[in-house]
């Protein structure tokens, strides 16, 4: 196992440097940079000064070795949009909101997708289960923009009982979790519809029913537990997917987060903050999915990694 984490570890490693390089590279290639003329009307020479104070008069081979040995030191740079602040800073000010929406939404999605599909796959073609599908496949289908337009349209217009955006209140909370929540939730809703389907026709379920046992208890000892072994590769690549901000959801929501960040950063061409948050998202991803491999041995005690 020690030596399996820590390939693991050189592979997460060598995915970062790969992914730095090739936003580096790609950052650079748009064209237009941080001050332009049509951005920031300056000097010849009071351009020259900034520009040499943030590297950014340096061949960019050796803007990239200076960025990667930063980042070694946990320097990610200062922001361009607020000098004087650095970039961990930006990002420890903003991340918590997104964290708190894409955890309040991972939750719901979780609970509420594991509950639609254990009773859709026990009522197996019934109207529930057409019922509880049918919910999964418009949180699947519909976009974010679209569903919260919507649900802004209904509870805040003509209902009148929730703000239309914010973050100050836990009532201003509710729309953007709805909104963001959804699409995960018919994801995880209809896999484990299926992973429950195949796993009520395994023998040791028919087994267990045929000895008299509760259904309550064959589907939480017996059902869940083997249905969870293909459902861990889709909620995985989820908390990353959610812990990093929503550019719609944020930003119809007016949510002071990160994904809404993230639009300015690309706009304003703030090359340590894009940086910054593409290393973030990907560390979380690679993150996730190792954790995800170790979850299988807690699921199925025959995985075994060597």
């Amino acid at each position: 196992m020690g030596r399996y984490l820590a390939a693991r570890t050189a592979a997460i490693l060598g995915t970062l440097l790969i992914i730095s390089l090739f936003v580096f590279v790609v950052m650079h290639a748009i064209p237009g940079g941080p001050f332009d003329e049509d951005k920031m009307p300056l000097p010849p020479a009071s351009k020259a000064n900034i520009l040499r104070s943030y590297g950014l008069d340096r061949p960019l081979s050796e803007q990239y070795v200076l960025f990667v040995w930063n980042v070694a030191h946990l320097n990610f740079g200062v922001s361009y949009q607020s000098p004087g602040e650095s970039v961990v800073h930006v990002l420890g000010r903003v991340w918590p909101v997104t964290m708190h929406l894409g955890g309040m939404a991972l939750a719901i999605a979780l609970a509420g997708g594991l509950w639609l599909g254990v009773t859709a796959a026990l009522r197996q073609n019934t109207a529930v289960d057409y019922l509880t599908s049918g919910v999964a496949v418009f949180g699947l289908v519909v976009p974010h923009f679209v569903l919260g337009s919507l649900l802004i349209l209904l509870f805040s217009t003509m209902l009148g009982w929730l703000p239309a955006g914010g973050w100050d209140a836990p009532r201003q909370w509710i729309l953007p979790t709805l909104t963001y929540c959804l699409a995960p939730l018919g994801l995880v809703a209809r896999y484990t519809r299926v992973s429950v389907l195949e796993v009520l026709g395994a023998d040791h379920v028919r087994t267990a029913r045929a000895k008299g046992l509760a259904t309550r208890r064959v589907v939480l000892r017996h059902v869940l537990r083997n249905a969870l072994v293909p459902l861990l590769t889709v909620i995985g690549p989820l908390f990353p997917d959610l812990l990093t901000g929503s550019i719609f959801v944020e930003g119809i929501f007016r949510v002071p987060g990160l994904g809404r960040y993230f639009v300015t950063s690309v706009y304003d061409r703030d090359y340590p903050m894009i940086m910054g948050l593409a290393l973030l998202a990907a560390l979380l991803v690679s993150v996730m999915y190792l954790v995800s491999d170790l979850l299988y041995l807690l699921a199925d005690p025959r995985i075994r990694y060597t």
